[in-house]
């Protein structure tokens, strides 16, 4: 019993040893340690509400450091912070007046330890402890605050602090000057006194050393035993390495697919499927294009019903990118030069997101007309850049994603909270609105966001965007002459103007609708007041300014090959490239364009004939006549199943009113032909009384 009791007694004390000097011997790789002064420094302790009551009680002090990631003074102050504890931690315990050796940390010796909690993740918890700004440092100890220290204070005012509350703890034990090292320094002063370092080194032999010193300071023989013990490292295997592509069974595909991390361009198909057939030639000469660079497969589904089944395909023949557990689906044409174009941009984009700086995005953007560029900071947390990885697969073949922390970019973005995310389309940047951690880890919605602001800002109409680009908007849409290279860039040029022109009105339309609206509001405060009414102060209070605008048909830009296109144009729009390059303004959801200015000349390839007739389209209702791309008689099919399709209730109502009303007036017809109802003249009326109203239960007679 007394072995059992003085067995827990030890366990419980190597357990509070540990969780006091905060694990300094993790080697964790999912954690970054620092060093100081060639000594290891685990990570900072990350209190949250779960586990902060427990830790401020595990030591006699604790010095904790209340913060925002996005508060400017905090960053500021991050470094300050960090190399105190840095030097703190690595600091020497006083030497033991018997045995003239130092048998414990400096952190065991005086228990104290340094944390810091985020105000913005656990901002209730901050609040319960009366934190009114970032960044404040506050002392525990005990568990009860002992000092506290608001704004980003120096170095040696925070030194002071806990100088002082050792002090009083240990009296005699604290040096009356220190040394401090500059914020943001991995050694102490150069000016220090060695002294005390060579009189210890005789004491310190050896084993703290070893156990403390950084990869690059470890003797010959350390590295020797660290080869020794090393796992070998897993030989790099060359994908796709004889150019073919690989027919897949079910048991293979999870070996070489979704169980590894290597990118795999999968086809599936069935044998009888015609299309399949057609491009069977142009995938396996896309392997061959790939040997060496990206792996390159195909799933027979009759073989594999099950597998295929599992990946839930909805038909023939279906091509997907996979990364492991991630896919996405390739939606581009069939062409040999289309299946390359995108494997490249693929194996661009699997290899992960890259960081850049100033220089490299400039050259980036001269070769790329949209790009997504992810700021952060040394806040930033692992789940906001497992978040950011889930991002690029999605955005093969549309637009690339890099991450940057350069302060040159903050400043020429106009960065002030991170983590950030916008887009650049030919330097003209959108901005992600959410601005919360928790809403940029939201993968589906950030998504949603890309996907609506990925084209360029006058892309080229294809097959494979076409209905990206027309559904839904209100096009401006250039037919121009790719092969008269000249007149082609002026008007790709001033397509491009008179886009950037439009946006900023646009934007500027929205801030004056957007300040009218506050203007109203803020009237009806004031009268609410000046009346002292509070029922209309409250209804004022709840009003909330309403910037949807998803009932206005936005407007967009595109170019479209008039020669490659050439039989479509004709047919659909009347207009032939011969006659010289034109621009229509095309509303696909009601089949109609506008082609003529208000003075009845074709619209051209030219900034002021754009905007002047964009104006009068976008009216309500458009000063400009329409054309249409049907004929009448479709167009009023197309009426009806559109007025189906958006006001379903109302459509079904009319039909059932109109069906009514069809049955009465049948119903009329029927009694109409059958004729009346007559008596007969010669019954009397004593008789039709009787036989009409009959007489009561008791025999009476009205």
């Amino acid at each position: 019993m007394r072995l059992a009791s003085l067995a827990l007694f030890l366990s419980a004390a190597v357990l509070g040893s540990a969780q006091a000097i905060g694990a300094e011997t993790n080697d964790s790789p999912d954690q970054e340690n620092t060093y100081f002064n060639g000594k290891r420094v685990p990570p900072l302790l990350e209190l949250t509400a779960d586990n902060f009551d427990n830790e401020i009680q595990q030591s006699k002090f604790v010095v904790v450091k209340y913060f925002s990631p996005y508060c400017p003074h905090c960053i500021d102050f991050a470094p300050t912070y960090q190399t105190l504890y840095e030097y703190y931690y690595t600091s020497k315990a006083p030497v033991d007046d018997e045995s003239s050796t130092r048998t414990v940390s400096f952190e065991k010796y005086y228990d104290i330890r340094f944390a810091q909690l985020n105000c913005i993740a656990y901002g209730d918890l901050c609040s319960q402890h009366n934190i009114l700004s970032y960044p404040t440092t506050l002392l525990y100890k005990d568990g009860e605050i002992a000092d506290t220290l608001r704004g980003g204070k120096p170095m040696n005012a925070l030194s002071a602090m806990i100088e002082s509350a050792l002090e009083k703890e240990k009296p005699g034990t604290r040096p009356s000057e220190l040394q401090l090292p500059e914020p943001g320094a991995t050694t102490l002063p150069t000016t220090s006194s060695k002294t005390e370092d060579v009189v210890e080194k005789g004491k310190e032999a050896g084993k703290e050393e070893k156990d403390d010193a950084t990869p690059a300071t470890k003797t010959s023989g350390d590295k020797m035993e660290n080869a020794k013990n090393a796992k070998p490292s897993k030989p790099i295997k060359t994908p796709n390495e004889q150019g073919i592509s690989v027919s897949l069974t079910a048991e293979s595909f999870q070996t070489l697919v979704t169980m590894t991390q290597e990118p795999w361009f999968i086809k599936f198909y069935a044998p009888w499927c015609h299309h399949c057939q057609a491009m069977a030639s142009n995938w396996q000469q896309l392997a061959k294009e790939m040997k060496g660079k990206l792996n390159i497969g195909e799933v027979n589904c009759d073989a594999e019903s099950r597998l295929c089944k599992d990946v839930h395909l909805r038909g023939y023949p279906t091509v997907l990118f996979f990364r492991g557990g991630e896919r996405v689906e390739y939606n581009g044409l069939r062409g040999l030069g289309d299946f390359i174009q995108y494997a490249e941009k693929a194996l661009d984009i699997s290899s992960g997101v890259q960081d850049v700086d100033a220089a490299s995005l400039a050259a980036l953007e001269e070769k790329e007309d949209v790009i997504f560029v992810y700021f952060y900071d040394h806040a930033t947390t692992n789940e906001d850049f497992m978040a950011l990885e889930r991002l690029p697969l999605s955005l093969i073949g549309h637009a690339k994603l890099v991450k940057t922390k350069d302060p040159k970019l903050y400043d020429r973005f106009k960065i002030t909270t991170w983590p950030r995310l916008l887009v650049s389309r030919e330097g003209r940047p959108t901005y992600y609105t959410p601005l919360t951690p928790r809403e940029m880890r939201e993968t589906h919605l950030v998504l949603t966001w890309m996907k609506s602001v990925w084209l360029p800002i006058v892309p080229e109409l294809t097959a494979s965007n076409a209905r990206e680009i027309m559904d839904g908007k209100i096009v401006v849409l250039g037919i121009l002459n790719r092969e008269d290279q000249e007149t082609f860039l002026s008007a790709k040029r001033e397509m491009k103007r008179a886009a950037n022109e439009w946006m900023d009105k646009q934007i500027q339309l929205f801030q004056l609708e957007r300040q009218n609206l506050r203007d109203a509001k803020q009237l009806r405060l004031e009268e609410a007041e000046d009346r002292n009414d509070q029922r209309a102060l409250r209804a004022a209070k709840s009003i909330r300014i309403n910037m949807d605008m998803s009932d206005r048909k936005e407007v967009t830009f595109a170019w479209v090959d008039g020669v490659f296109w050439q039989r479509w144009i004709r047919t659909t729009y009347g207009i032939d490239i011969k006659d010289g390059e034109r621009v229509i303004i095309n509303d696909e959801d009601n089949r109609r364009y506008w082609d003529m200015t208000i003075t009845g000349s074709p619209i051209v390839p030219s900034r002021v004939s754009i905007l002047e007739t964009i104006s009068k389209v976008t009216a309500s209702p458009p000063l400009i006549k329409p054309k249409l791309t049907i004929s009448s008689f479709e167009k009023i099919f197309f009426d009806i199943r559109v007025t189906f399709s958006e006001h379903p209730y109302l459509s079904i109502g009319c039909i059932a009113g109109i069906g009514l009303g069809c049955a009465s007036w049948f119903r009329g017809r029927l009694r109409r032909n059958r004729g009346h109802f007559r008596l007969e003249d010669n019954l009397p009326i004593k008789e039709i009384k009787e036989g009409l109203l009959g007489t009561t239960v008791n025999g009476k007679k009205d």
